[in-house]
């Protein structure tokens, strides 16, 4: 008796919203977008204008997906959510029907599961750092958030993909059920190693200066305030010091002020022209003074790359940095001499040798391919 041939499974179709358009959130989105339409799935994305980034823009736009649909969409709740909730649901009617919805951010997140009686399409949540993460919402703020996260989670949500162990960690103290969740970590392709030359020439950087950098959005969260602060302390006692800072958003003047008014202004890099893995190669060592994360993007970025990592002890961290190895874990703190004391450390050129022979060691352990291949099965199950 002859055996039933295998079928292939049948393509999906997929609906990818997101709010903050950038940053790590940003590069997830496209990605997963970009891997998903690769594996012969129909891909619509849906994102804000309000904050995104032009490249992020350029970037969706350019891969051609089945179709990019424009709904602004502001951070913080209030009136506007209506509209938005309405052209979600517009977008949702005309141009599905749709096998997976799936929403990151918290905002996005939570537009698109909220839903009217109907034909049941499963709804895939990834928060990119749950809003009460942030160390600096106050108690009463944690308790609304997390009341709101989890009511959708128990009641709105198929599945929750935490992208690191801290993240589903938070996400279990909030009360929300494990059935509902899944650990997928980010993935990333490695950064080209050919661009130190040039990057450094374009910004007038030394070729041999001892580049720290940061990539990020430019907002409370990712504190560059702090980074800024601790160049200003560490520079004085290091000549040879430079830092590159790239990214935009809601703190970017008050960062350009900072710098402008620092005494070592003319060692401090920040730029748009780059985007971080392009710049990767032209920096010795990331640093990320973040005040909370799930799992960035660029942690994982630099480490690909193989860069020795100062980075605070916030979400995911742990899972690319292992203390005094591969860099140095410090504690979240506003206090800019411990972040200067840290930079310090990996100064000497034996540091830093020893840091960077340890970083690239590990450098081949976060691929993309794995994140693609793990958020497609769980579309896969939630379909079946």
């Amino acid at each position: 008796m002859n055996a039933a041939p295998i079928r292939n499974p049948r393509p999906l179709r997929l609906l990818q919203i997101l709010e903050p358009s950038g940053g790590g959130s940003g590069r997830h989105f496209i990605d997963l977008c970009r891997g998903m339409q690769a594996r012969g799935h129909s891909v619509h994305a849906i994102y804000s204008p309000v904050r995104a980034e032009e490249r992020f823009v350029a970037e969706l736009t350019a891969l051609d997906l089945a179709g990019i649909h424009v709904v602004p969409m502001k951070r913080s709740p209030g009136p506007a959510d209506f509209g938005a909730w309405r052209q979600l649901t517009g977008v949702m009617r005309q141009a599905g029907p749709f096998d997976i919805i799936h929403g990151h951010s918290s905002k996005a997140g939570a537009l698109a599961r909220l839903r009217l009686p109907g034909r049941h399409v499963p709804r895939v949540y990834t928060p990119h750092a749950f809003r009460t993460m942030d160390p600096g919402l106050g108690k009463t703020g944690r308790r609304v958030y997390g009341l709101i996260e989890t009511m959708l989670a128990r009641l709105l949500t198929d599945r929750l993909i935490c992208v690191s162990k801290d993240e589903y960690a938070h996400a279990r103290g909030l009360g929300i059920p494990r059935e509902k969740l899944t650990i997928v970590v980010n993935g990333v392709e490695t950064p080209p190693d050919d661009t130190r030359a040039a990057v450094r020439r374009e910004l007038g950087i030394p070729p041999d200066a001892l580049l720290y950098g940061f990539v990020g959005r430019l907002c409370h969260q990712k504190a560059p305030e702090r980074l800024v602060a601790a160049f200003d302390r560490l520079a004085g006692h290091l000549s040879r010091a430079h830092l590159l800072m790239i990214g935009t958003g809601e703190a970017q003047e008050a960062t350009r002020s900072r710098i402008k008014a620092s005494s070592h202004a003319g060692r401090m890099h920040l730029t748009t022209r780059f985007t971080g893995p392009d710049a990767m190669a032209a920096i010795d060592v990331l640093v990320m003074p973040s005040r909370y994360e799930a799992m960035s993007y660029v942690m994982l970025e630099a480490a690909a790359a193989g860069k020795p990592l100062v980075l605070t002890d916030v979400g995911g961290a742990s899972m690319v940095l292992k203390d005094k190895h591969n860099g140095l874990l410090i504690e979240n703190t506003d206090d800019p001499e411990r972040l200067a004391d840290a930079m310090l450390n990996l100064a000497s050129p034996d540091s830093l040798a020893r840091y960077t022979a340890a970083a690239e060691a590990r450098s081949a352990d976060y691929a993309l391919h794995r994140m693609i291949d793990e958020t497609e099965a769980i579309y896969r199950s939630l379909v079946a």
